[in-house]
């Protein structure tokens, strides 16, 4: 096969993979989730039969022990996490007002300064009108969503599928993990197979940096603030820590979010700056401790996804495909960058990278080389033919003196 019909074959197959889930984005959820879990936990079901325990008894132990303990986190944080939501969405309107209050007179002084009427624009009642109509449809939104939650509806039903089917993919996934593998390897095309092999490594190697590394930093962060800022008292601070662990996905997103959002409640809260120190101290601690402790021990030396790639690849799949566009974000990511890579080292590889000038004479150098070698070949070939026809004269002499 050309490159060419390479290129166009493996452009198709990409094509009509993105126009799957495009058609079947509304029932692929359960999918890409209990294919997400079975990767995760596809190594501890490793261990376990390699001790000698069947695959299928390891598979659902790993698994009933992983959902019964989601189900156990869930069931402690979503009342609080709940009402923690409901008091932040009634109290945004109040701490608006309080920091129009706080900037009115700075920006009275700044028209002033500028030649502007003072009293052209006032800045509280211009903060207030749009302020107001924002976080009164913020209140109306989040109302809405609490109350589909709660009412029940298609959100509710999507949800108990979920929950039911992709427990049931997963233990599939895992207990058949062996059996899927050896069959796709089978459908490598063989003249590329080593390569294609080496490159499912690297993106392998890729996804599990961070599926097992920067998700498990993640969860650790998250619990590990949201703790810390519920005993400093902070209001939302639970919230605001699961909330700072779920964007640490992406490194030093969540903690640069969960900083600043800390650090304003605790302002409006306290009004001391004292306080506010105390806030920023535990998000500073959290930073040393996941750059020097964490992040060493859980992720190592694995080679993982930039934070921008995958930032830009969150973005991206959300847009296309909203949630499940996120969740298929990370292994699309890691696929891309792989191939890149290859590309990048076949282009340099090529005579594009190192010109076509350079290229042939190195050909014509080689080919010199060769014809120099033919020619010391024949030489010895040449004197042999003569020693031969010098033989056979002799012997015809000799046959005509014996006659």
């Amino acid at each position: 096969m050309t490159v060419q019909k390479q290129l166009i074959f493996w452009a198709l197959a990409f094509a009509a993979f993105f126009v799957f889930i495009y058609l079947f984005n509304a029932v692929l959820m359960p999918f890409v989730l209990g294919a997400a879990v079975a990767y995760l936990l596809n190594p501890l079901v490793n261990k376990l039969g390699g001790l000698g325990m069947a695959r299928g008894a390891a598979a659902f132990m790993i698994l009933g022990g992983f959902f019964l303990t989601v189900l156990i986190c869930v069931a402690a944080m979503a009342p609080l996490v709940y009402k923690q939501s409901a008091e932040l969405v009634n109290d945004l309107p109040g701490y608006w007002e309080q920091f129009v209050g706080w900037v009115e007179p700075y920006s009275q002084s700044v028209f002033a300064r500028l030649g502007l009427d003072e009293n052209a624009i006032n800045v509280k009642e211009l903060a207030g009108t749009h302020g107001g109509s924002i976080f009164n449809g913020a209140q109306g939104v989040a109302g809405s969503v609490l109350g589909s939650i709660a009412a029940g509806g298609m959100a509710v039903l999507d949800f108990v599928s979920l929950m039911v089917f992709m427990p049931i993919v997963a233990y599939f996934l895992i207990k058949e993990w062996i059996g899927i593998t050896n069959w796709a390897e089978g459908l490598l095309p063989r003249d590329h197979e080593g390569t294609i092999k080496d490159l499912i490594k690297q993106i392998d190697m890729k996804i599990s940096g961070f599926v097992r590394g920067q998700i498990s930093v993640a969860v650790i962060l998250g619990v590990g603030y949201a703790i810390a800022l519920s005993i400093a008292g902070l209001k939302y601070g639970f919230l605001i820590g699961l909330l700072s662990g779920l964007l640490s996905v992406v490194p030093m997103i969540g903690s640069i979010v969960g900083l600043v959002m800390s650090v304003l409640v605790a302002w409006f809260q306290a009004g001391e700056l004292s306080y506010v120190a105390i806030i920023a101290a535990i998000f500073l601690v959290g930073q040393v401790l996941e750059g020097n402790v964490i992040t060493p021990k859980l992720v190592g030396e694995s080679v993982g996804l930039h934070p921008l790639w995958v930032f830009f690849a969150l973005l991206a799949g959300g847009s296309l495909f909203g949630i499940l566009g996120m969740f298929l974000a990370v292994p699309v990511a890691a696929v891309a960058g792989v191939l890149l890579g290859f590309a990048i080292a076949r282009y340099k590889m090529s005579s594009l990278f190192k010109g076509a000038h350079k290229n042939s004479n190195s050909e014509n150098s080689e080919d010199a080389s060769a014809q120099d070698n033919v020619k010391d070949v024949e030489v010895p070939v040449e004197a042999e033919q003569a020693v031969e026809t010098s033989a056979q004269q002799v012997a015809d002499e000799d046959d005509t003196e014996k006659e």
